[in-house]
């Protein structure tokens, strides 16, 4: 089976929020909310990979040094195996905004199960809000 590499970021605001993207129409899980990311390219790291997915999908610009490791995802779909780092970012410039099609929320972590979500995820929830 196929290993996909993806990486996430729990953008964190002053109000101890977190940032949500729901997955647009035409997507794979279409509907569903994650956290802002994406698959890590050939030759990249998943730090480098964040900086870049953050700056086109919500246009914004963070720092390797502002992305702190929290936890990771390891989930198999049927035709693939997701490994997702999730990172934690409370330093970012720019305001987010959707640049393509997605809609955004700004969560507290005891609501983040309220959204629903894709099943690799799920369990990040409970360490998010454990760890805020």
């Amino acid at each position: 089976m196929k290993i996909v590499l993806v990486a996430a970021v729990a953008l964190i605001d002053k109000d101890g929020r977190v940032l949500l993207a729901q997955r647009p129409e035409g997507k794979s899980l279409a509907g569903l909310w994650e956290f802002p990311g994406g698959k890590v390219e050939p030759g990249e790291s998943p730090e480098t990979a964040l900086i870049r997915e953050l700056h086109e999908e919500l246009g914004i610009e963070t720092w390797s040094s502002c992305l702190a490791p929290l936890t990771f995802a390891s989930h198999a779909y049927d035709d693939f195996h997701l490994l997702m780092p999730l990172f934690a970012c409370r330093r970012w410039q720019g305001i987010p905004h959707p640049h393509e099609g997605q809609k955004l929320a700004w969560v507290r972590a005891a609501d983040l199960g309220d959204y629903p979500m894709p099943p690799a995820d799920i369990p990040l929830i409970p360490v998010l809000r454990d760890w805020l």
